[in-house]
Order: structure tokens, then sequence, then C-alpha cells
């Protein structure tokens, strides 16, 4: 567990009321101009899957979900989802949506494994959001055009909450820069992934990192992700592997690079097949969803999860993720953050 306690921390929005009145802008806002740039329908989820379809996301593949059986199922297990990832692309599959247009929900998920700290929490809320392209799609540069667009939505959003609470001053840049993990590393060899997150994020302020996922030419990967939904092998126009990436802000509260959204283009057959033998999954080709897939019944997409309370907190000016979600923590936490004048809700 590792708490950051800014020096001299103090609530902008002075007391929990306007706090609570700020997140209910921000969460209202950000959706209506998310769904604008990119052409999404809100639609209703589940907070549970069944367990052994392939649906719920694995993340790095040694998280637990929280799982219980079913009694009217004859014990059937289900388990509380780590995110829609898959979910989503099998929905836009039943509803046959057309290229250039997607749909996004409210996610809620529990994570019992996450190392708790100010930005992690057991409690997850993101709009999950999913969009339907054509393969001819599946590059680089529609990649970085989608997201522009988030980006724009969320300028816009922290533009809007000025006009409502004049002490938040914007502080995003006009522009997002691009830069592919290897790119990353070869900029900043000695130093970790993390560390080099810090050192691009800080010099331009919004950062877009390509390609999550695939070992790099040091042998390791920039950071973790699944086999089975975002494309992290696929060689793109630049020269790299990978069509996903991660989203990153400086927040000048917590003094280090902020993700905010983790998206890509999602695997097709092919990519599917070569990151499941990657990875040593071949046996997942026999659930569910990686049969479908595999099959090719389901719809190209690109999709991600942008995380509501972790918005919140940056364009707040937030210093720990309780301040704006209500989740469990450590006694040991409750008390440093509240000796550091962090309210907790």
């Amino acid at each position: 567990m590792t708490l950051i306690k800014p020096s001299g921390y103090r609530n902008l929005l002075e007391n929990v009321e306007n706090t609570e009145k700020a997140i209910k802008h921000v969460k209202d806002m950000f959706q209506e101009n998310l769904s604008a740039q990119l052409a999404l329908l809100r639609v209703t989820a589940p907070m549970v899957v069944l367990t052994g379809t392939g649906i719920n996301d694995d993340l790095n593949s040694v998280e637990r979900p929280v799982s219980f059986p079913i009694r009217d199922m004859n014990e059937q297990r289900a388990e509380v989802v780590h995110s829609l990832a898959k979910w989503k692309r099998l929905k836009l599959g039943e509803m046959k949506v057309a290229p250039g247009r997607g749909i996004y929900t409210d996610m809620n998920a529990l994570r019992p494994d996450e190392e708790l700290d100010n930005i992690h929490s057991l409690y997850v809320d993101q709009w999950d959001w999913e969009k339907v392209i054509t393969r001819e799609q599946r590059n680089i540069a529609f990649l970085k055009q989608t997201v522009r667009r988030i980006y724009e939505a969320i300028k816009v959003t922290e533009n809007k909450l000025y006009v409502e609470f004049p002490q938040l001053v914007p502080s995003l840049p006009e522009e997002i820069h691009f830069i592919h993990a290897q790119q990353l590393l070869d900029l900043y060899p000695g130093k970790k992934p993390k560390e080099r997150e810090n050192e691009i994020v800080r010099r331009y302020g919004a950062v877009f990192v390509i390609g999550i996922g695939a070992a790099l030419s040091d042998g390791e990967p920039h950071d973790g992700r699944a086999a089975d939904y975002d494309d992290w092998s696929t060689p793109n126009e630049e020269g790299y592997n990978g069509l996903n990436g991660d989203l990153l802000l400086w927040n000048p509260v917590l003094g280090n690079a902020f993700e905010v959204s983790s998206m890509g283009i999602r695997v097709d057959e092919t990519s599917l097949a070569r990151q499941l033998e990657i990875r040593g999954q071949q046996a997942k080709r026999d659930l569910y969803f990686h049969k479908k897939l595999l099959a090719g019944e389901l719809p190209c997409t690109i999709g991600g999860g942008i995380g509501q309370s972790r918005l919140c907190m940056y364009l707040l000016r937030k210093a720990h993720i309780g301040e704006i979600q209500s989740s469990i923590w450590p006694e040991s936490m409750r008390r440093e953050c509240s000796e550091a004048g962090i309210e907790l809700v």
C-alpha cells in the first residue's frame, strides 16, 4: 500500500456538498460529450456474467473475480465483472450495429486483488464503450483519430466545469501527444515503465502510449494486457506492433502521469489466435466468446474504458479516488488521509 500525501493539499471545492455537485456535473457532461464524439448509444449492462464463458475480462490473467453459485440454476457459478471488454462486442453483434456507431454503458466492477492507493480501489466504475468499425479501419490512423475525439470530450468537459466552478482552472494542453511504447523505451532506456510515463507526460501534459502488451526490445511489455480483447501484436503502419494504448494526463496534484483510459482496436480472428499462442492460452479457443470470434461471427470493433472516478478525480483536483467514490480502505490509510487533509467519503 503506497499513499501519496501532497504537501499543503486542500479541497478546492471546500466541502463534500460542492464536491458531490461537481461530480454530477462531470459525469453528466462527459458522457454526453463522449456519446456525441463517437456516435454511441447508452445501453444497460450486466454486473455479473456466467463463469466459464470467456466473457469476463481476466485483466492480466492473475486477478481473481468475485464469484458465487446461483441457487435457481443448479448452483452454476457466476462472477462479478472486471470490465465489459468482451460483453460489449457480443452485444454489438446481437444488435447488428452498423460500422460507425456504437454503445457505451456505466460499468460497475469489483477487483479484490487491486493494490489500494491514491488511484486504485476495490470498486471500479467506468464508461465502457465499444464501436463497430470496418476491417479497413483497423489501422493506427483510425486509432489516433478516435483518441483525439475522446481527448476533445475531456477538454470540453474541463472547460464547461470551469464555468460552474471557477477555482478549477483548465490545464490540459490543446493537443494530445502520441508515442509508441518502444519509442518511449528508446528515449528513456534506463528507466522503468512508470518512470518513462512520468517523464513523457510531464513534458507534454497529455500522452497516448501505443502498443501496450507486446514485448519490447528489452523482452518485457510496457504493461500487462490480456490476449483476447486489445490487438497489441499486429504490426502497424509506423513499423511497431500494436493497435491499442493508454491515455495519460499529467496530474498536478499527485505529480505523476495519470491513466484515465485504456483502449484499442480489438483482436480479429488472426490476432486473437496469435496472442493466445504467445500467452500459452490456446485452451481459451473453446470458450463461448472465443469460438464466436474465431468463427468470424463478431464485428470488428474499437473500444475501451474511461474511469469515471479517475476522470472526476483529475478534473476536480482530488488527491485520492476515495474523495470521489465510496469504497473500503484500510484504517491506516483512512487515518493517514485524514491527517493530510484528504477527506474520504
